[in-house]
């Protein structure tokens, strides 16, 4: 958007500009859109997601560069906005060193420097100094001592914080049809935020369902029709699983791995099935690989598809993502995504708080 476009909205009042920081593939920019912000600009670092941003999202302007090299005085000159004056500051700061695989594998990374790029969103809420803020992000992030810096800085800013400012919530309870608990904040400057209202839970059928795929092969869309091919071995482990569901502790001795034999404390859901009835596990950029996770079909003796992992984080069927890096990278973009309805839903909120100002 240029700034005189801009100018000519914002005669509108119920104009709302937002701006996604670290906005990745465009999960949390779609989300925004969907509750009725104007999303302007988005940073990003990888060129691929980037890339992928660009394809769905060819109103914003999409910077692809490191954030910490982005100058927030210069692009609120660009987008010809003033201090105050944007709606919504938004965004997902990478957030590996605080993942729970990480801790798990390794102890939580508190010294992973992309952990301090937490401080680079609060470097560009100092220039704009937005109405709102939002941010998600791991569960651990909300205990983590840069979390509570943080709050103390948006308060001398003079936003609204609350002990429910941020939040640990599960995105099933919020239409999302997996379970992932994340960490959501939402602020603003002059009261606090409600949180939205919880509904059914959506299941893995009711998705798929709705989605009306075509067979694998058949649907014209590379995020569909391209499967990780396996060996004779694993597909017969894959058949045997059973349906509906099943994990591998069913498997006979001999179809069992022998990494499985020697650890049988570890991953139980790797080689497992999704529940048609349930919702899915966790989507993470491993959802197209049974050794990762539960991420085969129900039904069919196969892992889901790109598509259909897609679609489990409520991305539209006919998003694009781009194949420039492989289907690897589709997946990592995919699963690294933030659910666009969960976004939705928090943002509605903001939207028609902001409308009534």
């Amino acid at each position: 958007m240029s700034a005189n476009q801009y100018s000519e909205d914002k005669k509108n009042k119920n104009h709302l500009t937002a701006i996604d920081l670290f906005c990745g593939a465009g999960g949390l920019t779609l989300g925004l859109k969907q509750a009725g912000f104007s999303v302007i600009a988005g940073i990003e670092l990888d060129t691929i997601a980037a890339e992928s941003y660009r394809m769905n999202h060819t109103e914003a302007l999409c910077i692809q560069n490191d954030i910490r090299k982005v100058d927030p005085k210069c692009l609120m000159e660009h987008l010809g906005l003033k201090r105050g004056e944007l709606s919504l500051l938004a965004g997902c700061p990478p957030c590996q060193g605080f993942s729970t695989l990480r801790t798990y594998k390794k102890g939580p990374s508190v010294s992973d420097e992309r952990n301090n790029l937490l401080f680079e969103y609060l470097r560009f809420i100092d220039v704009f100094l937005p109405k709102a803020i939002m941010m998600e992000n791991v569960p651990a992030l909300a205990e983590d001592w840069r979390m509570q810096e943080f709050k103390i800085k948006l308060r001398e800013l003079g936003y609204f914080i609350t002990d429910t400012s941020v939040r640990i919530e599960n995105a099933a309870d919020y239409g999302v049809p997996q379970r992932r608990r994340r960490m959501i904040m939402q602020i603003m400057r002059d009261q606090e935020v409600p949180a939205p209202q919880k509904s059914k839970h959506v299941t893995v059928g009711e998705c798929f369902n709705k989605a009306a795929l075509k067979p694998v092969g058949k649907q014209k869309d590379p995020l569909h029709d391209s499967l990780t091919r396996h060996s004779k071995r694993i597909q017969e482990i894959i058949k045997a699983i059973p349906k509906n569901g099943g994990s591998r502790s069913s498997l006979p001795e001999h179809l069992i791995l022998p990494c499985h034999k020697r650890n049988t404390n570890g991953f139980k859901d790797v080689y497992g099935r999704m529940s048609w009835d349930d919702v899915a596990p966790t989507i993470t950029g491993g959802c197209t690989n049974p050794s990762k996770g539960r991420y085969l079909h129900p039904f069919e003796d196969r892992a889901i598809s790109l598509r259909e992992a897609a679609l489990l984080q409520t991305f539209p069927i006919d998003y694009k993502f781009s194949f420039r890096g492989g289907k690897g990278r589709v997946a990592l973009m995919i699963g690294n995504a933030i659910p666009p309805e969960f976004i939705r839903r928090h943002a509605s909120i903001l939207s028609e708080i902001l409308k009534r100002k």
